[in-house]
């Protein structure tokens, strides 16, 4: 069985978990309220022939029935596509809802380090650039990887090995769904073959996807490579590619949507160990600047 086929299969099974899913919550939450499916009908406005074919696993539900279920059960929808958590948990959360996003990711990384949850054996060792095209991420990154005498890797040439086609066609037979489930499995693959260390490039939409990004930084140290949008462009252009010009040779439009890019994820980018500002610097200064901020 190749790839392809075993991600399809993947995905053709993946909504038949969900409903099987959906409906096993149904009934514990019926069974923990003590509710008879014809009590559950009448708060729900549901009939009891649908609420039979949901805990079934059978049931086209949709986002309104669900809402109604969870107030016949008087909790929230949030509460019923999730598990229950544990007492301690819950408190746990109930602390951590009252940190901003930036104190979030502090109380991530203390207690990974704090309790050994953070997958970080040889996490230092191994390096992962995060930032946008024309950052200079391959050059540096190549360098950097001599320099430490470890392997160089391009995270998307890993996940089109993993995939066993190429970028584009990933895209066109499984989705975004799909890409980044080999992406994850690529992740996993790369930190479990390279324990003594690795330099890693990836892809500038790495840090949109939360749960990769999480994965990714449990088991790599990342360093954001920056510089300003007009760099970036200069960059990838000098390069050959001529995508940011539009069929007049104009780049304003292009220009425009890099700044809002680098500026929607421009927080994500700063959970990165350490950052190095690449701008109106050279390649030796760049990697001056790049050997200081990765572990020794």
């Amino acid at each position: 069985m190749n790839a392809a086929t075993s991600i399809n299969e993947h995905d053709a099974k993946a909504p038949q978990a969900t409903l099987a899913e959906l409906g096993a919550r149904v009934r514990a939450w019926r069974a923990r309220r003590g509710m008879t499916r014809k009590a559950l009908a009448a708060d729900s406005g549901l009939s009891e022939r649908f609420l039979a074919d949901v805990e079934g696993g059978k049931g086209n539900v949709s986002i309104n029935s669900l809402e109604a279920a969870a107030r016949a059960f008087n909790i929230s929808l949030i509460d019923l596509l999730q598990d229950a958590p544990r007492p301690a948990l819950a408190r746990a959360q109930g602390l951590l809802s009252r940190l901003d996003d930036a104190q979030l990711d502090q109380a991530y990384s203390l207690l990974g380090s704090t309790f050994g949850l953070g997958d970080a054996q040889g996490r230092e060792q191994r390096v992962a650039l995060i930032g946008l095209r024309g950052a200079g991420k391959s050059t540096l990154g190549a360098q950097l990887a001599t320099q430490r005498g470890v392997p160089f890797i391009e995270l998307d040439r890993e996940i089109e090995r993993e995939a066993g086609t190429s970028m584009n066609e990933i895209l066109l037979l499984h989705g975004q769904a799909g890409y980044r489930r080999y992406e994850r499995r690529a992740l996993l693959r790369i930190a479990e073959d390279h324990p003594e260390g690795v330099v890693m490039t990836t892809g500038g939409s790495i840090v949109s996807e939360r749960e990769t990004f999480d994965l990714l930084q449990s088991r790599f140290y990342c360093v954001w490579l920056k510089a300003s949008p007009e760099e970036h462009m200069a960059r990838v252009v000098a390069q050959g590619d001529m995508r940011p010009f539009d069929a007049s040779g104009a780049s304003h439009e292009a220009l425009d949507d890099l700044r809002r890019i680098l500026s929607s994820r421009e927080a994500l980018y700063a959970r990165a160990d350490a950052v190095v500002d690449t701008a109106a610097r050279t390649v030796k200064q760049s990697m001056t600047d790049l050997q200081r901020a990765v572990p020794q």
